[in-house]
């Protein structure tokens, strides 16, 4: 298992969470994602290392920006 955190700026709220959430989930070895608005918080839970272009593709998908953390 990999662990991965990232800097998501541009959400507000429960439904950024959310549309964050539905874009990463849909990478290939996603386990568990943790995602705060409130802080700019997301945690990646995968079964192996993740590429970081695709996360921050999905992020960018979900219309906010992300750095690896």
């Amino acid at each position: 298992m990999a662990t991965t955190e990232y800097r998501v700026t541009g959400m507000t709220c429960g439904h950024c969470e959310s549309s964050v959430r539905e874009e990463v989930e849909q990478i290939a070895g996603v386990e568990d994602i943790r995602v705060r608005a409130q802080t700019g918080e997301l945690v990646i839970t995968s079964a192996a290392e993740l590429d970081d272009a695709a996360v921050l593709a999905a992020v960018t998908e979900a219309g906010y920006s992300a750095v690896r953390a």
